[in-house]
């Protein structure tokens, strides 16, 4: 497994992903698959897993921590986990007063079952308190121990200025693949310039990429991907064409399947340092790995690109998961 360096330590520079494990988005995952699947990782190589509260309102984080328990060993993993977001049957909002962010730190430690937190994120900035306010209630959690390191995640490169004004920012975590690169043009050279690691979320963009997906499938209204406009004709099509033509060009080139090359594809990308790869078994662990101790020659990455450019003509990026604004 390729390794990098956040905040000093070594992790994997492929991450599990939590989200699906939570259940409430992507169908139901039993305990023992969710922590088969954390161990697995670990087996596999891959050390960092990131999580969040909102994935399942809490039960991917209680996942996560009954797998470092069966473990035994805590250090075995680097845990990135977020804060900042409340749900209710309203929807999902941002919240990052005080309040919140003090009460969210305290149940994920508790839901986690353990001391300190590796990788504490902003899961997305909150418009309605200011980012000053917020980097200094993060600084006080490190300096009490509770997380030794800290990142957010969807800011721009103004919100990250701000934020580093007050507390040491270690990471951003944004929406980044084959489908979906606005970070190129400014969050990731910022990142670059300012070493600041790169985690990827939504690598294989809602499965797009994960080989699985065909044409003319229906999802369940409780499936995120129900309501994301790029699982919605025409645009559908447009995006599959995209994915059988990557599939043969991994196939017939490298001998990989297509989420092999898309991830593979994004750890080239200068200025990702890991990149985010959710399964809610153990199986689809192994995909990541080939993933890993191979390159994307020059021609490959321009084929690729335009492939994507010839047969999306309509692209949309993942802007319908940002959540609301809080009234108060």
């Amino acid at each position: 497994m390729e390794t990098t360096r956040i905040a000093g330590v070594e992790v994997s520079r492929i991450g599990l992903g939590t989200w699906a494990m939570g259940g409430l988005e992507w169908g139901a995952v039993p305990d023992e698959a969710g922590i088969a699947t954390c161990l697995g990782a670990l087996d596999r190589g891959i050390n960092l897993i990131d999580t969040a509260p909102i994935y399942g309102h809490g039960r991917s984080e209680e996942l996560v921590g009954k797998s470092m328990r069966a473990h035994g060993r805590r250090e075995a993993f680097f845990i990135a986990t977020k804060a900042g977001l409340e749900w209710n049957d309203r929807g999902v909002f941002a919240n990052c007063t005080e309040k919140r962010l003090r009460q969210e730190l305290d149940d994920s430690l508790r839901r986690l079952g353990t001391d300190y937190i590796d990788l504490y994120q902003v899961h997305w900035p909150d418009t309605r308190t200011p980012i000053a306010e917020t980097a200094g209630l993060l600084a006080e959690f490190l300096r009490e121990g509770k997380v030794r390191a800290l990142g957010v995640s969807n800011y721009s490169p103004a919100q990250m200025e701000e934020f580093r004004l007050v507390a040491p920012l270690s990471s951003n975590q944004p929406p980044y693949n084959l489908f979906e690169r606005q970070i190129d043009a400014d969050s990731l050279p910022w990142c670059t310039t300012n070493r600041v690691a790169v985690l990827t979320w939504s690598s294989l963009c809602r499965s797009l990429l994960g080989g699985r997906v065909c044409r003319g499938m229906r999802f369940d209204p409780k499936d995120i991907r129900h309501h994301d406009p790029k699982f919605q004709e025409p645009r559908f099509g447009q995006y599959m064409t995209a994915v059988e033509r990557l599939a043969t060009l991994a196939r017939e080139r490298f001998g990989k399947t297509v989420a092999e090359l898309a991830v593979r594809w994004m750890l080239d990308r200068p200025g990702v340092s890991v990149a985010l790869w959710g399964a809610k078994r153990p199986d689809q662990l192994d995909a990541a790995v080939g993933a890993t101790g191979w390159t994307l020659d020059a021609e490959s990455m321009a084929e690729i690109d335009r492939i994507v450019a010839e047969s999306v003509i309509d692209p949309v990026g993942p802007e319908y998961l940002t959540p609301q604004v809080r009234e108060g």
